[in-house]
């Protein structure tokens, strides 16, 4: 049976969808704060991705936290979502975030995004776009991510078959399949350059602030970044 896909696009078989959101991260070229929770028109960032992501279809979504696991929870508990706490980690890597972000997806699914969670200006309508580069991707790809002026941007989505492959747990997910398989990788070619902006450092957050016409709420600096402190 199939179905139109959300957006436009024409129809397709609907995709089964997992998303892991990474909010893992120390934020240390921001001086040690939570990018997940700076705030966008008074919503933090983090809350902006799971809006987002659910409205575009996404079937579960996963949140893996380390560093300021104990600040990012009280903006996530009401959505129903599975959440990984890295915090008694010696160190949440993106690695580790994705490897333990994939396992949490309770079932098997078509696709899974790997979504970072400083990136302000993706919605609904991105997601579901880059959703549709996925079903329309060539023959024998399996990983596709936007291609932004021939830089590579974000999310990544990819067959969920892959995570069920040996080599997918020892080096970093997307990364390494991204180099190791190119002719199973597509770079789906945008303009939204929307897939290229995220918030690493204090000028990243001048720049968007400048686009937008309007400030962002960055948190304060944490001296104590475990969860579990």
């Amino acid at each position: 049976m199939a179905c139109l896909l959300k957006g436009g696009g024409g129809l397709y078989n609907r995709l089964s969808l997992g998303a892991v959101v990474l909010a893992a991260g120390q934020g240390s070229r921001l001086g040690n704060r939570p990018k997940s929770l700076i705030e966008l028109a008074g919503i933090p960032l983090i809350r902006r991705q799971l809006i987002a992501l659910s409205g575009a279809g996404v079937d579960q979504l996963v949140v893996v936290l380390g560093h300021y696991a104990s600040q990012i929870r009280p903006f996530i508990e009401d959505f129903p979502i599975t959440v990984v706490d890295l915090s008694d980690r010696s160190e949440a890597s993106q690695k580790l975030s994705v490897q333990e972000g994939v396992s949490a997806l309770q079932g098997k699914f078509d696709a899974v995004l790997i979504v970072p969670s400083d990136m302000p200006l993706l919605g609904t309508a991105d997601y579901t776009d880059l959703i549709g580069a996925y079903k329309k991707r060539p023959e024998g790809a399996r990983m596709v991510r936007p291609m932004v002026s021939e830089a590579p941007g974000n999310p990544v989505i990819f067959d969920y078959a892959i995570t069920e492959e040996p080599e997918s747990s020892v080096e970093p997910l997307c990364r390494h399949w991204w180099h190791k398989h190119p002719e199973q990788c597509y770079g789906w070619r945008t303009v939204n350059d929307r897939f290229a902006i995220d918030l690493d450092t204090f000028e990243d957050v001048a720049a968007v602030e400048a686009r937008l016409g309007r400030q962002l709420v960055v948190p304060e600096s944490v001296e104590v970044i475990s969860g579990n402190a």
